[in-house]
């Protein structure tokens, strides 16, 4: 079963994170920022990007030196509706894909799904 690590600050939208993967067979780590990662590899970051611009980049790339070789998506309400997934954005901030807030949770199944490999019946895989 593929463990998702997520950082979000806002304990609502964590929960439901964590709701949404749990039920679609994830194993699921739900983090606030400063919080410490579980022990055992991530197969996916899932991170919540406040100000991209102002230092998106740089929690990426803490992120990756805590899960070295983790593919990371970043989320955030600060990225524009409609912004390519795996677009320039994306490559900026180091992430495998991007994702606008609010999400839909058949749009983060399926961007889950596409870096990994779906759980057996998974929705929206």
């Amino acid at each position: 079963m593929a463990h998702i690590v997520i950082y979000e600050a806002n304990d609502l939208m964590r929960a439901l994170l964590r709701e949404w993967l749990s039920e679609a067979g994830y194993r699921v780590s739900a983090l606030a920022p400063g919080e410490t990662a579980p022990e055992g590899p991530a197969d996916l970051v899932i991170a919540s990007i406040y100000m991209p611009k102002q230092g998106g980049a740089q929690l990426v790339r803490d992120i990756q030196a805590a899960h070295p070789g983790t593919p990371v998506i970043a989320i955030s309400a600060q990225f524009r509706s409609g912004l390519p997934a795996a677009g320039s954005t994306a490559r900026t901030l180091g992430a495998e894909q991007v994702m606008a807030k609010p999400l839909a949770r058949g749009d983060l199944l399926t961007a889950v799904c596409a870096i990994l490999s779906p759980p057996r019946g998974a929705p929206g895989c």
